[in-house]
């Protein structure tokens, strides 16, 4: 089992669960639109310092195929990829879609033909992201995977409060999939504030009333999706932000 901010073994089992009901039984909320960011940096083909490691582009493309068929049938589901470009290495926003209905092939393929490369615009990935799902005028979840840090100068943290401020009503779920750390990045100016905590990714979580989860496996990676974009049948139906705002 990942590990997760403060959540219950039983909501996990309940969301998980929920995936293989028909979509007449599902509660209303599982109709919220949601955006799939995915890291295409150039640290998913990194093997590290074991070369006998599987890539996390690998593993990323297996949990994605399995994960994104058994959640498409309950909300619609957009993707945006941030990475690769072939000029600045922060520059490679790649909005492919918005919400849309039956989305699980087109964002497998688009996993699949990534040649990850660039750095990593998280703050700016998730502002595109949000504006996708017209988060002013309408609620949204955004699922961010991640491998690691923001690296091109963006304040994720700033971020999340302003979404959270200006959104009707916007939950961000972040997946530290193999995440590394690096607390020494100029590029990342408030990680410093983070040191000890983890990756300054977890903002866009925790100021926005979402899950921050962590993935080291396949396995992990899937079950991680599944929660965060499958649909809560429990008790109180209204999202995360709702109730923090409530």
């Amino acid at each position: 089992m990942f590990a997760t901010k403060a959540l219950p073994a039983r909501l996990i089992t309940a969301l998980v669960a929920g995936l293989s009901l028909p979509a007449h039984a599902l509660a209303a909320g599982c109709a919220t639109d949601a955006m799939l960011v995915f890291d295409g940096s150039g640290s998913m083909i990194e093997y590290g310092f074991d070369y006998r490691q599987v890539t996390r582009i690998k593993e990323a493309r297996q949990a994605v195929a399995t994960a994104l068929p058994q959640v498409e049938e309950f909300r619609r589901i957009g993707l945006l990829i941030y990475g690769p470009n072939t000029g600045d290495s922060c520059s490679g926003l790649d909005l492919r879609f918005a919400p849309r209905p039956q989305a699980a092939q087109p964002i497998i393929s688009a996993v699949n033909d990534l040649n990850p490369g660039g750095l990593t615009p998280l703050a700016a990935s998730v502002d595109v992201a949000a504006q996708a799902l017209d988060h002013r005028r309408e609620p949204g979840i955004i699922v961010v995977v991640t491998d690691g840090n923001e690296t091109c100068g963006g304040l994720p943290c700033a971020t999340a409060d302003r979404l959270a401020a200006e959104a009707r009503d916007l939950t961000i779920h972040v997946i530290g999939f193999r995440a590394i750390v690096d607390f020494w990045t100029w590029d990342n100016p408030e990680q410093v504030a983070h040191t000890g905590k983890g990756s300054v990714a977890r903002c866009l979580a925790d100021r926005t009333g979402g899950l921050y989860v962590t993935a080291d496996t396949v396995d992990t990676l899937i079950e991680a999706l599944q929660v965060t974009l499958g649909c809560p049948l429990y008790g109180d139906t209204t999202s995360p932000a709702t109730r923090r705002r409530g």
